[in-house]
């Protein structure tokens, strides 16, 4: 068992062929520029132990070195030991609503990017909880099933924008129908929706089907970003805000937080509304939440402990600088003897 620690640097292999593509160039010189003083019989006269073969050696060599080096910097380490590691958590879905009025700037730096700075840190303070997301506007869209790997939940969640979605519309009760099909009826976990949303334009029966929800043991917990007061939706190109958006008589529509809505959904389904304006306030409530939940072992996996491998690609790296650096292009004495490339001496 083995695992790459930094595999950027395979792109340091790069440099093994422009070592190659620079020789073949410099032969190709000078085989030009000898040819203009010299033919290839007084050339021979002229340097009869000049080997063809160790210029191509030392290339070789070369590239070897550098091979080992650039191994060497992404680290490969290989497992020693085994064991196993029980895990237990809550399982947690992230209802994001990724609708038009999320662009609203009526809290920084816009909804939906202060909705991916709180699932982020929320994401950040947790230690053992399966987390799975979802996106929705009009309709809801699965966009990270329950995983365990919080590196692909952060950039499947910045990945996330207004435009993933063609329909409009702030369809909670979808999402909340669609976080069912994340939770595993066989597993005993605690399970836990938390919706980030303005609650602007939802669907009446999302009261409903979050009681229902409830019945099935899932806790839903809504976040409001976005301010009572609202403000403008801007229309964009290229980072520079072009218009806002306008109703059907050519008024600037205005959005607002709507956190009745999201205070009745939450009441609804054994949960709780938070205010999403103080990211670190909403970090410490969902952390003194999921404390106070019974955490069910959910998993059970053996982890290797690694052990870095560098050392030895580094010392072969230096020991192919260094057998360069001694390696002449004459030709010797055994090599006169095979001569491997049917030179005439």
């Amino acid at each position: 068992m083995y695992q790459l620690e930094e595999k950027i640097w395979f792109w340091a292999l790069g440099i093994i062929p422009v070592i190659i593509l620079l020789f073949l160039v410099l032969q190709f010189w000078r085989y030009k520029a000898q040819n203009k003083f010299a033919n290839k019989k007084a050339l021979k006269r002229l340097s009869p132990n000049r080997s063809v073969f160790k210029g191509v050696l030392k290339v070789v060599v070369l590239s070897l070195a550098f091979a080992c080096l650039a191994i060497a910097l992404v680290n490969p380490k290989v497992g020693t030991k085994l064991e196993t590691v029980k895990r237990e958590g809550v399982d947690i879905v992230f209802a994001v609503d990724v609708s038009k009025s999320m662009l609203a700037e009526d809290i920084a730096p816009n909804r939906l990017e202060k909705s991916k700075q709180l699932v982020t840190q929320i994401i950040n303070n947790l230690a053992s909880d399966r987390v799975g997301i979802i996106a929705y506007a009009g309709k809801a869209f699965p966009q990270l099933p329950i995983t365990t790997d919080y590196a692909s939940a952060k950039m499947f969640l910045q990945g996330m924008n207004t435009d993933m979605l063609s329909s409009q519309g702030t369809a909670i009760n979808e999402a909340i129908n669609l976080s069912k099909t994340y939770f595993d009826n066989a597993e005993q976990t605690n399970r836990v929706l938390i919706i980030i949303s303005d609650g602007e334009d939802h669907s009446e029966a999302s009261e409903a089907v979050a009681e229902e929800a409830s019945e099935e043991g899932i806790r839903i917990f809504t976040i409001g970003v976005g301010d009572v007061k609202g403000g403008p939706i801007p229309e964009k190109r290229n980072g520079v805000v072009l218009n806002y958006k306008k109703d059907n008589q050519g008024e600037t529509v205005i959005t607002k937080l709507n956190e009745d809505t999201l205070k009745d959904i939450a009441g609804a389904a054994n949960g709780v509304y938070i205010n999403g304006s103080n990211t670190g306030a909403v970090v410490d409530e969902i952390r003194e939440i999921l404390n106070t939940m019974d955490k069910t072992e959910f998993e059970a996996k053996q982890f290797a402990d690694f052990k870095d491998q560098f050392q030895w690609f580094l010392g072969f790296g230096i020991f192919f600088l260094l057998l360069d650096v001694f390696l002449l292009e004459r030709k010797t004495g055994w090599l006169k003897k095979l001569n491997l490339f049917n030179e005439n001496f």
